[in-house]
């Protein structure tokens, strides 16, 4: 059985904008998913990291509510998402923010018409008051200017932060961000940190950021939670995290290999696709 840790914050006190209790996902016979129970604090950012399979996509789309989980509650801004209405789901998604991790701009479309997408959908503002919005949140992602360029037109850093404007441009509580820094030099990377500073800080964002870049997590995490092979392994500080005596998370902060062995018979059965007494499990 996966341990927890539990942890100090700097506003312990701070109520919960995220409850997942107990869910359980499976993708066709396999469970991805294993009874993950966490919460995320209002104004904080999460950090969710793990190795490779560990279910950390997985958690992120459902705490977007792209998908339903098997079992288990999931409440977002004190509404249980899993027997919400159409239309109450509808408005919900409204008060967030997704940044996906290769941006997802539409190269048919300028930067400023990238950023006033969600505007024109989910609004009735008029032109000129889109257009100044959309300039808005270019100018705190420091790009100023280029809303009308193709994103065909931009560096990689450039388009992750075209990305993350068009995320906030609706001011949304939580902002969900995939591998923000995937792909970056270690100086664009760095900035992109200090962006999701900054919108925690000055807009009081709660955030939530998948990533695999450690460097990034110590900068940016005030708490971070890892899964193990789809269960919860650790939640807790940097701090907690960088000194907690787990083989398994010291592993994955020092990039060590796992030196399990594979039992042969095991081996052979998977092979075969037998389980353990023997039956064919194709």
């Amino acid at each position: 059985m996966s341990s927890t840790s539990q942890q100090e914050t700097p506003d312990n006190n701070a109520k919960s904008v995220i409850t997942v209790e107990d869910l359980v996902m499976y993708y066709g016979n396999r469970k991805i998913l294993n009874n993950v129970s966490m919460e995320v604090r209002n104004g904080e950012i999460m950090v969710i990291m793990g190795g490779s399979g560990s279910g950390k996509s997985t958690l992120l789309r459902q705490l977007m509510v792209l998908e339903r989980p098997h079992s288990g509650t999931i409440k977002i801004l004190d509404q249980d998402v899993g027997e919400m209405p159409a239309q109450e789901l509808y408005n919900l998604r409204k008060k967030l923010g997704v940044a996906f991790q290769g941006g997802a701009l539409f190269s048919s479309m300028s930067v400023g018409e990238n950023i006033m997408l969600p505007l024109h959908e989910h609004t009735e503002l008029d032109p000129a008051t889109m257009q100044i919005m959309a300039r808005m949140k270019l100018e705190m992602v420091n790009l100023a200017g280029f809303e009308d360029l193709k994103p065909s037109e931009l560096s990689g850093g450039m388009i992750k932060r075209a990305a993350v404007a068009r995320a906030i441009v609706m001011d949304p509580r939580i902002l969900y961000m995939d591998e923000p820094s995937a792909g970056l030099d270690p100086v664009v990377s760095s900035s992109l940190d200090d962006l999701i500073l900054l919108l925690r800080d000055a807009m009081g964002m709660t955030i939530v950021v998948v990533t695999h870049e450690l460097e990034s997590t110590f900068k940016i995490a005030d708490r971070v939670t890892v899964l193990d092979q789809g269960e919860i392994l650790f939640i807790g500080t940097v701090d907690e995290l960088k000194n907690h005596p787990s083989e398994r998370i010291q592993s994955l902060l020092n990039r060590r290999a796992d030196d399990e062995m594979l039992d042969p018979d095991a081996y052979l059965k998977r092979l075969t696709g037998e389980d353990v007494n023997g039956d064919a499990t194709l």
